[in-house]
Parts: structure tokens; sequence; C-alpha cells
């Protein structure tokens, strides 16, 4: 049995994640999914059927106030606990044999109590310099081996954004800007392009009222324009 371990997506599922997603016999995301639509894209890439396993994290809102802050469950003959935070894992886990968690962005495994302690890292924002990175855990009649994923990137200085992730990424800058965060912090925080940011910031400004879809509109009336020139 494969299972993939994700967390901390943030609004992204990366092609290179979804095709992991798609050949894996069950899922586990540790929290941070950030918006509604990445969660629909994440069960859209799991096979029919395909158990999975989500719970709450720090950063997710209102929408996703019936997922739990915690799950104890069984795959494959191995009884799991997870939770986003790792200060949040109970000091008494029981009969528990690996303990997942996210929060950090950083990938981490140890073997401590005689228990897996894995945090599969980010798969979708990077955070600083970290790594993107997820796991996948092949259990096989209640023994287990841990494969770290490390996932690509567009290449430095690019915003290399799928365009089905596009709308979310204007989402997440209008929240933001809505915070009062500066267009480099937004950018440095979003690991995108600062140009690209300031873009989205001016139209949101010069045209109070703007939706994230009409932002995306004005977005590729502008490329359209600059393929004819």
């Amino acid at each position: 049995m494969n299972i993939a371990v994700l967390s901390d997506t943030h609004g992204i599922l990366r092609p290179e994640a979804a095709a992991i997603l798609r050949n894996c016999d069950a899922a586990l995301h540790a929290g941070d999914i950030d918006t509604p639509e990445t969660l629909g894209q994440i069960r859209a890439a799991l096979k029919p059927g395909v158990p999975f396993y989500v719970v709450r994290g720090n950063n997710d809102r209102e929408w996703v106030r019936e997922l739990p802050e915690y799950a104890a469950f069984s795959l494959g003959g191995i009884r799991f606990y997870m939770a986003h935070r790792k200060k949040d894992i109970p000091e008494d886990l029981g009969d528990r044999q690996i303990i997942i968690y996210g929060h950090s962005h950083r990938y981490a495994e140890e073997i401590r109590d005689h228990r897996l302690w894995l945090n599969p890292g980010s798969c979708g924002r990077r955070r600083f310099r970290l790594d993107l990175t997820m796991a996948v855990l092949h259990a096989d009649g209640g023994n287990w081996s841990v494969e770290r994923i490390d996932i690509s990137e567009a290449g430095k200085g690019e915003t290399q954004i799928p365009q089905g992730d596009l709308l979310n990424v204007i989402r997440q800058i209008m929240r933001r800007m809505d915070k009062g965060q500066q267009v480099k912090r937004i950018a440095a925080d979003l690991n995108i392009d600062e140009e690209f940011t300031e873009q989205i910031c001016r139209i949101r400004v010069t045209h109070p009222g703007v939706t994230a879809e009409g932002i995306l509109n004005k977005i590729e009336v502008n490329r359209s324009a600059c393929r004819k020139m």
C-alpha cells in the first residue's frame, strides 16, 4: 500500500504532487490547505474510493471548520495519529505507530519512542529557501518504509503559476493587501515575482471593488495584447 503524505499546500497543488496522488492507495494531508479549491483538486486527483484523511491547519479558515484538528486512524495495518502542529500532539499516544504533522514547511523524519515521526514538509508554497517536499509511505503487513519526494519548481526569478492555481494566488494577494501587507512582503511570503505582485495590487487599487476573477480577466487581456504586438 502506497500512502501519499503532504502538508502546507497553501493554495497550490503542483502537477508533480497531483501525479503522485493519482498513483497512491491513500492520502494524508496535515493541514494548511488554505482554499476549498485546493482541497477539491486534491480529492479530484485521487482514485475513486481512496481513503483520504485531512486535518485543519492554523491558516485554514471558516470554510474548513468541519475538518478535525487531529485524526487517529489505521491504514495498511498501521496505526496513525495526525495533527497540524507538533506541539499539539498529546504525550499519551497509546498504540499509535506513525505520527504525522506539518506547519514548519521543513521535512523531518525520525524514530522516537519506537514510533515514526514524519513531517512531509511543504509541496505548495515555498517558505524562505526550504525545499519543496512530500512523502510516500510504503506499508505492507504492518511494516513500512518512507520515501522522501522532492518537488521541482520553476527557475529562480520566474513566476510560473499553473492556470488553475492563478485565481487562488490572486485571492491570496488580495487577502494580504486587506491585512495591510506591503508588496515586497507578499511576494516573499508567496514566493512569487515582486513585479507580478505589484501588478495585481495596482489593479486592486485603481479598480475599487474588483474581484479576483476581474483581475484575472484583466491579466489575460494584457497577455493577449502583448502576444499581438
